[in-house]
């Protein structure tokens, strides 16, 4: 198309050069071209140039060739070439085979005639046994650029000849099975192959012999070769196997090949430990790090299965410890104490590394022997003991009791009594122990008055080398018994003369006539002390105070009632069987104390007394008759005295009882003093009153029973007296004999 802005010729179309001049060489169009204004008239001719555009192209895709085996190398055979409908450079220029092989190579050019050829060239000989086909491909490549190809498929068949022996795939089969599979297990498939056809092809196996076996475990398929076992195998007998298999085919022709089956361990053994030496039992005392057991492990198993890890489960005194290879060394970590742990039960596992893994476990039994390590060990951190006064020789008393953690001798406890007690722990020879079983007893009679407790160090020693001791202190309380009846201090019974108490007989109810004094030598309830009246003259007139022992009047005095009452009184402690003793009393009823008779200071005289009333009657008479000679010496000596008594005296009872009153005086058991003062009339007896001062010369007179003073005259109520011996040239005084100072 012409383009008359421009004067252009461009092409309407696509153009085909193979459409429109096929294989020419050159590919003209030739065509007219007419323009006007101006009219001219052209002729053009337009050459179309080749463009590689087609590939080459075989007429068939896949070409199959049958070849003798036997064949020569050289031998062609022809292909058809490909068609490329470019021209030129652009057609077919070489071709190639894919992939290269050793037996063709291609071959292809022109002939004389200009026609091509594409031929396939035979280089080596072919071996139907080697190779029973092949196939590769022909690639025709153009010139172009980039260049074009083309592909047709080459496929040989061999043809056979009868001319090989069967041969086995490998000359040496080997092979794996676990030693715990069942009778008929698969081992392995030998193969032999050969490469003649028909019956010179087939081929069959045997098993010619199992080297170093007389009675194999195996068996070969004679068709399939496949190579089983006959009875279980086992890995710690035999780790492999070795056999010879044959493969013959029908012409006659054979082959061997060795087969080598491996027996694959399993772990069907557990661990063995083997114990080259133990000690045992072992001394508590043992050292850590003392070798206690050496033993050995093995496995028959191999690989994973055959190694071996041991373990102890306790490990707080006991380890384990690796010595040389496979040997372990049972240790000591800790020190023992056989008295906490007497025997240690130790297990010692094994394990291999199979899956699962097998286990073994030893037990090593130690014992451990006594060391003499612990003490004697009271079981109590003292004793008291009692025992009662007054007790038996020899008299068990209680025990000691000591335990000794170890065993046999060395817990063999023994005991005594500990020789060294200290100053403030005199020796007690009274005490004895028993050194088997540790018995107490008092060898002699203790008195609870001289000794009220004692204590003693009992020593426990075990029999161990050396021996080991432990001491306890041992107290003994004595326990009173009631074995002292009570002292009466007041009034004194070995007195002479006997007391008398003076009471007037204007006295009421209550009033204090004297008090007992009296003391237990014994303690607790065995001292206390109780007071009854036994016997009296009139025991309706008296009382006792049962605690205090104060004799008091229960009643007024009555004229119906004896001038001289005798008292007995009973002092009893609150013993079992309770202890007593008695105190006698007299007692004067007097008006006045104009009436004071003393007795003779002799006990004769005092029993020649029938009758009061008789010596006063009697007294009576000597008064009238002495009256007036006395009256004046009388009055002379009354006022001696009241000057002599100015701060008042004491009239005490006779001398006997002197030393009796001053103790219970001393001990604060007396009543309360009394201070009298006598006037005495004409008639009054003479020889038996003197006037002494108090032996308390620091009794103030405020302190008298009677408020008076000094100068009034005073009645002394509880003044023995006595009617008998009075003269009147004596009127007024009194004999040192009668009054004493108590």
């Amino acid at each position: 198309r012409f383009e008359r802005a421009s004067g252009r010729l461009v092409v309407a179309g696509r153009l085909d050069r193979e459409e429109l001049c096929a294989q020419s060489a050159t590919c003209m169009l030739p065509f007219e071209l007419l323009l006007s204004d101006p009219l001219q008239f052209f002729r053009v001719e337009v050459t179309l140039d080749d463009i590689n555009d087609h590939s080459p192209v075989f007429r068939q895709d896949r070409v199959t060739f049958k070849i003798l085996e036997t064949s020569e190398p050289g031998s062609r055979f022809p292909l058809e070439v490909a068609r490329d409908l470019d021209i030129g450079r652009n057609t077919v220029q070489e071709y190639s085979i894919f992939p290269v092989n050793e037996y063709f190579i291609v071959s292809y050019g022109s002939r004389a005639n200009g026609d091509k050829y594409l031929e396939l060239v035979l280089e080596k000989l072919l071996d139907r046994e080697e190779q029973t086909e092949m196939g590769f491909s022909v690639i025709a490549v153009d010139g172009g650029s980039p260049p074009r190809s083309g592909t047709i498929e080459i496929s040989i068949v061999i043809v056979d000849v009868n001319d090989n022996a069967p041969i086995f795939m490998q000359e040496r089969y080997s092979g794996k099975i676990l030693e715990n599979m069942p009778e008929g297990s698969l081992v392995l498939t030998v193969l032999a192959t050969d490469p003649d056809a028909g019956l010179n092809g087939d081929v069959f196996y045997e098993i010619i012999e199992a080297v170093g076996q007389s009675d194999s475990a195996f068996v070969i398929d004679p068709i399939t070769g496949e190579i089983k076992i006959t009875k279980p195998l086992d890995f710690e007998t035999a780790h492999t196997h070795e056999l010879i298999a044959r493969a013959i085919d029908g012409g006659g022709l054979s082959a061997i090949c060795k087969v080598l089956v491996e027996v694959v361990d399993v772990n069907d053994n557990a661990p063995e430990l083997v114990v080259s030496s133990f000690s045992s039992p072992l001394p508590e005392n043992t050292v850590p790090g003392t070798v206690v057991a050496l033993f050995t492990v093995r496995d028959r198993d191999s690989g994973a299965n055959g190694k071996i890890s041991c373990a102890l489960q306790d490990q707080l005194f006991f380890s384990l410890r690796p010595a040389y290879k496979n040997y372990y060394e049972l240790v000591t970590v800790s020190a023992l104490d056989r008295e906490e742990t007497p025997q240690y039960i130790l297990s010692v596992t094994a394990a291999d590394a199979g899956s699962p893994p097998l286990t073994s476990t030893q037990t090593f039994t130690v014992d451990i022997s006594d060391v003499n390590d612990n003490a004697p060990v009271f079981n109590q951190t003292s004793y008291t003991m009692y025992v009662r006064e007054n007790n038996v020789p020899t008299v068990f008393v209680g025990a000691v009791s000591a335990a000794d953690a170890d065993v046999g001798l060395n817990a063999k406890v023994s005991y005594s009594l500990a020789a060294e007690q200290g100053p403030e722990r005199p020796w007690c020879s009274c005490i004895s122990v028993n050194s088997e079983n540790g018995h107490v007893f008092v060898l002699r009679p203790l008195d609870y008055e001289h000794l009220r407790q004692t204590e003693v160090t009992v020593s426990a020693s075990d029999a161990g080398s050396p021996p080991l001791r432990a001491n306890v202190t041992v107290r003994l309380v004595v326990l009173d018994e009631n074995d002292n009846a009570p002292l009466v201090l007041y009034p004194a019974q070995e007195s002479s003369p006997a007391s008398s108490e003076l009471v007037p007989v204007s006295a009421e109810a209550g009033y204090l006539i004297s008090k007992v004094v009296a003391v237990d030598a014994d303690s607790g309830q065995n001292s206390w002390l109780s007071y009854h009246l036994l016997r009296a003259t009139d025991p309706g007139l008296f009382s006792v105070g049962l605690q205090s022992g104060e004799v008091r009047l229960r009643r007024p005095v009555t004229e119906r009632d004896s001038v001289k009452q005798k008292l007995l009184v009973l002092v009893r402690d609150n013993g079992k069987p309770p202890l007593s003793a008695t105190a006698a009393l007299s007692a004067l009823l007097l008006k006045d104390f104009s009436d004071v008779r003393l007795p003779h200071s002799s006990p004769a005289s005092e029993d020649q007394d029938t009758s009061l009333t008789t010596y006063l009657i009697i007294a009576l008479v000597f008064v009238s008759l002495l009256f007036l000679i006395s009256t004046a010496v009388l009055v002379a000596r009354k006022v001696c005295r009241r000057k002599e008594l100015k701060a008042g005296h004491v009239l005490y009872a006779a001398d006997t009882l002197q030393s009796g009153l001053a103790d219970a005086a001393a001990a604060g058991t007396l009543p309360r003093a009394y201070c009298y003062e006598i006037s005495l009339t004409t008639g009054s007896g003479n020889s038996e009153f003197r006037f002494l001062k108090p032996i308390l010369p620091s009794l103030p007179p405020q302190h008298c029973a009677v408020g008076q003073g000094p100068d009034e005259e005073q009645d002394f109520p509880g003044v023995p007296v006595s009617t008998e011996d009075m003269a009147p040239d004596n009127a007024g005084t009194l004999s040192a004999g009668q009054f004493n100072a108590l």
